[in-house]
């Protein structure tokens, strides 16, 4: 797959610049234009976490944000020895620091300044690899997928969480004029920052899902890859295997 171009306002290989300056109301804005389903979806990753294979498992979050996923996998997955998450935003990474002190989960989740492109971390290191609502934003989403294959572990799993598109065009074309009508003026209203809620919908409309999406998995590299749709396809989990 060729590169993403970045035909955005704002271009990808600078949108974690866009997440730090959002960052005082990105929860808050997560949860209001989600309607709370940004949360129910990243429950849903939970099902798709391995088999405790004799001991329990380590986990690496790109683009962690403020570290909703580690810490929601940590909290519901029973079998999560630590995980560790990485973000080039760093505002949004002190945000998270100060989520995971409140839970009390220092001795479980590591949150660190790092690049999804080039991760900081051997081969063969994690038995799960997680991004959620993230890999649309990087300038090349195969590459970012190859790192993930290679510090995985050997049978190892990568799950994707991110925004799609449904297939159904009674549900499209709605979600389509939320995307485009609402999403950026709540968003603009609320974070003072308008223009990152139109690369928002901007990206959720061109980055490719379901089927097209499972085959650049399985041009990285990886096998029994399989998408999971939510809500009729708003958003879909992916789940591939090293």
């Amino acid at each position: 797959m060729p590169r993403t171009n970045d035909n955005f306002a704002i271009p990808k290989s600078d949108s974690w610049r866009m997440f730090d300056e959002i960052s005082p109301r990105y929860d808050l804005l997560n949860r209001l234009l989600s309607l709370g389903l940004d949360v129910f979806w990243r429950r849903q990753l939970v099902r798709f976490l391995p088999a405790r294979t004799g001991r329990d498992l380590s986990l690496l979050d790109l683009a962690t944000g403020t570290a909703d996923v580690p810490l929601t996998l940590v909290r519901r997955g029973k079998n999560i020895e630590y995980a560790v998450g990485i973000d080039l935003a760093d505002k949004m990474l002190a945000i998270g620091r100060e989520k995971v002190t409140r839970a009390k989960l220092e001795d479980k989740i590591l949150l660190s300044h790092g690049d999804a492109s080039h991760i900081a971390f051997n081969a063969d290191v994690f038995n799960v690899v997680t991004m959620a609502f993230g890999i649309r934003n990087v300038a090349d989403p195969l590459r970012v997928l190859r790192e993930m294959r290679r510090v995985l572990k050997p049978r190892g799993r990568a799950l994707i969480l991110e925004f799609s598109l449904p297939e159904n065009s009674t549900l499209r074309a709605p979600h389509l004029f939320y995307l485009r009508a609402v999403v950026p003026t709540i968003g603009g209203l609320i974070s003072g920052h308008g223009e990152a809620y139109r690369y928002l919908n901007q990206t959720i409309e061109q980055f490719p899902c379901g089927a097209a999406f499972c085959a650049i998995m399985a041009d990285a590299g990886f096998h029994n890859v399989t998408a999971h749709p939510l809500l009729g396809g708003i958003a879909t989990i992916y789940a591939g295997e090293k």
